[in-house]
This record gives structure tokens, C-alpha cells and sequence, in this order.
């Protein structure tokens, strides 16, 4: 079967394939790799990629034929916002002293792309949308951020300090990314 891919190349050890939400086909390959290289690549994995998108598809599907809820008013965003800037704090208050990390301001917002941030200044913003995630969810976005007080990227340490403060956070992370998209689409003017 030929597949229509996208090819990014970076400083990477090995290829790999990702297949995206959207049902798009990702290649990552070294800046070394042969285009022929990476087609035998496609070629070898091809039984994998048709189970993987397959599963994509119906996981589309069943997405697409959920009821979406209704968008949120003003007003509910305005209350989750409130309610946020009370319940968030506490976590990083709770969870600071765990990642040995300390911080700045807090900033509760209702954002369509972001879950939390930090700034180079230890200035912590969180998503008022958290709150419509599982208590789990919301604490693995407050220790995400509070890590990025230590570390300022995704590299293994990063990763390894976020595990060792919240050994579950892959399930929580997944939870985000399937779960997520629906939440932030409950925006006024989605």
C-alpha cells in the first residue's frame, strides 16, 4: 500500500513513525537517512501502520459521533475561573515543596491551546479548563509546570523528575490527549 507521509528530519538516532490524530503519517528520521532508506522503512512497518490506522480511524469515528457538549457561557467560564484561582494554587502549594521548585505569580486563564505554562521568571499560568479534567489531570499540569522550574525543556531529566514526583503521569498525560480537544472545543466562539 503506498502512504502519503510527511518526513521530518532532526538530530535523532533511529526512524520512527506517528500517526496523528488528523490520520496523518509522520516519519522521523536522522538527517542521515536516505530517502530510500526511509521508504524500506515504511515498506517494513507497513503491517504495523495499517493496525495503528485502522485503530486511528475508529478512534476518529467514535470522536466524531459523540455528542459534543454545549459551549460554555461567559458566565461559566467566569465561575470556573474563580473556582480555578482557588483550587489551583493549592496544588502548586501542595505539590511545590515535592519538586523542590519554587515560583512567581500564578495566573489562572481560559486559553484555547495551553493547559499551563512557565516563564523564564517562575511565573506559573494554568487553563481554567482544568478544572472540567480529572483531579489527576489537573495535579499532572501543575507538577508539568512546577518541573519546568528545574528544567526548561522535555528532555529524559525533565521527564524523570515529573515521573518521580507522579509515577502514574502517563495515564493523565493520554487522558489530556484524548480527552482534551473536546474541552478546549467547549470555548465561547469555537
Amino acid at each position: 500500500m503506498k502512504y502519503e507521509i510527511q518526513i521530518i528530519r532532526s538530530k535523532r538516532k533511529s526512524i520512527a513513525l506517528e500517526i496523528k490524530p488528523n490520520l496523518q503519517i509522520i516519519v522521523r528520521a536522522p538527517y542521515r537517512a536516505s530517502d530510500r532508506e526511509i521508504r524500506q522503512f515504511v515498506e517494513e512497518k507497513s503491517g504495523w501502520l495499517e493496525k495503528h490506522l485502522a485503530m486511528a480511524r475508529k478512534r476518529r469515528a467514535e470522536l466524531e459521533s459523540r455528542q459534543r457538549e454545549p459551549a460554555l457561557t461567559m458566565e461559566e467560564l467566569r465561575n470556573l475561573a474563580e473556582e480555578a484561582a482557588r483550587v489551583i494554587p493549592e496544588r502548586v502549594r501542595y505539590f511545590a515543596p515535592i519538586v523542590g521548585a519554587d515560583y512567581g505569580r500564578i495566573t489562572i486563564r481560559n486559553q484555547k491551546t495551553r493547559w499551563g505554562s512557565c516563564s523564564g521568571r517562575g511565573n506559573l499560568n494554568f487553563n481554567c479548563l482544568l478544572l472540567k479534567t480529572p483531579p489527576e489531570v489537573l495535579d499532572y499540569v501543575v507538577v508539568h509546570e512546577l518541573c519546568h522550574r528545574k528544567e526548561m525543556n522535555h528532555s529524559n531529566r525533565f521527564w524523570a523528575e515529573v515521573e518521580r514526583v507522579l509515577p502514574g503521569y502517563r495515564d493523565a498525560r493520554r487522558w489530556l490527549k484524548e480527552n482534551g480537544g473536546d474541552i478546549i472545543g467547549r470555548m465561547v466562539g469555537d
